[in-house]
C-alpha cells in the first residue's frame, strides 16, 4: 500500500436539496477530532458513519449543524491599518521579551 499525497487527501462534503444532512469525508486530522468531539456530543445531530484503509473518515451531519462562512478578503487600506495598530500593540509578542519569531 502506498501513502497518500497531501494532495489527494481530501475533504468532501455532499448533499441533495432532498435530505436534511450532509455526508462529510476528510483526511484532515483536525477535522475528524472536530467531528468526533461532535458526534460524542450530540449523537442526535452527527454520527461517524466509516473510515477506509488510508485514514479517511466519512461523518453524517444535520444541515443546521454545518455551516459554509465566506470571508472577503482585506482591503489593502485595512491590511495596513491592522498592521500599524498590531506593531504599535506589539500584538506578535511572546510575553517574554522577544517578538514571536515562529518558534517557542
Amino acid at each position: 500500500m502506498t501513502r497518500l499525497t497531501k494532495y489527494e487527501k481530501e475533504t468532501i462534503i455532499l448533499t441533495n436539496e432532498e435530505d436534511n444532512f450532509w455526508n462529510v469525508f476528510t483526511y484532515n486530522k483536525g477535522l475528524q477530532r472536530r467531528f468526533i468531539s461532535f458526534a460524542e456530543q450530540y449523537p442526535e445531530n452527527c454520527r461517524f458513519k466509516s473510515q477506509n484503509n488510508e485514514g479517511g473518515m466519512t461523518f453524517e451531519i444535520e444541515k443546521g449543524r454545518l455551516s459554509v462562512r465566506l470571508t472577503a478578503p482585506y482591503s489593502e487600506e485595512r491590511r495596513k491599518a491592522s498592521s500599524e495598530y498590531a506593531k504599535k500593540y506589539r500584538l506578535n509578542h511572546t510575553g517574554k521579551g522577544k517578538l514571536y519569531q515562529g518558534k517557542l
